[in-house]
């Protein structure tokens, strides 16, 4: 049986690869949330007009990887006290957010907030979303296992501030 998690965490070229290498992961998908177009472009998207974040969706086993390890993957790819972008990447549609397909995704998404909150790790308020599942639409072919169609150019992405803040607050 499988499952979906659909999450926003910046530019989705950097979301997928944490994702994909995890066991039980069977298919990581970029694309475009949350917004108002159908079937948005990537140029659409990056224009700040449609209301889109871009976001990777997630089929995965949940008897191999449960939902509850996957938001706690994905608090550790983004800055959760940055609610306009993460790191070099700016405006709503790098916002960061935890879209939600049930009552029981939100109240796993939830706790995990509220974790996160306690923990003081963080001097900023957390400012991640959590939000109802919207219509995802893939990104175009491109953009799809960028890591591994373009290493070079996923480096430097990388690079831009992401690597530098995991190391800092998520190395355990």
């Amino acid at each position: 049986m499988e499952d979906t998690a659909i999450f926003a965490g910046g530019c989705f070229w950097c979301m997928v690869k944490p994702f994909d290498e995890m066991p039980g992961i069977d298919k990581v998908v970029s694309g475009y949330t949350g917004g108002h177009v159908a079937n948005p472009t990537y140029e659409q998207v990056s224009s700040h007009t449609t209301g889109h974040t871009e976001a990777v969706k997630i089929t995965f086993d949940p008897e191999k990887i449960s939902y509850k390890d996957l938001v706690k993957i994905y608090w550790q790819q983004t800055d959760p006290t940055d609610a306009m972008g993460q790191f070099q990447d700016r405006g709503d549609n790098y916002r960061p957010v935890i879209f939600v397909k049930d009552e029981e995704q939100r109240k796993i998404a939830e706790e995990s907030k509220k974790e996160l909150e306690a923990s003081e790790m963080f001097d900023d308020p957390i400012v991640t979303k959590i939000e109802d599942v919207q219509p995802f639409y893939d990104a175009e072919e491109e953009h799809q296992e960028f890591y591994k169609k373009n290493p070079l150019r996923f480096q430097m992405e990388e690079q831009g501030g992401r690597e530098q803040f995991k190391q800092t607050h998520w190395n355990d």
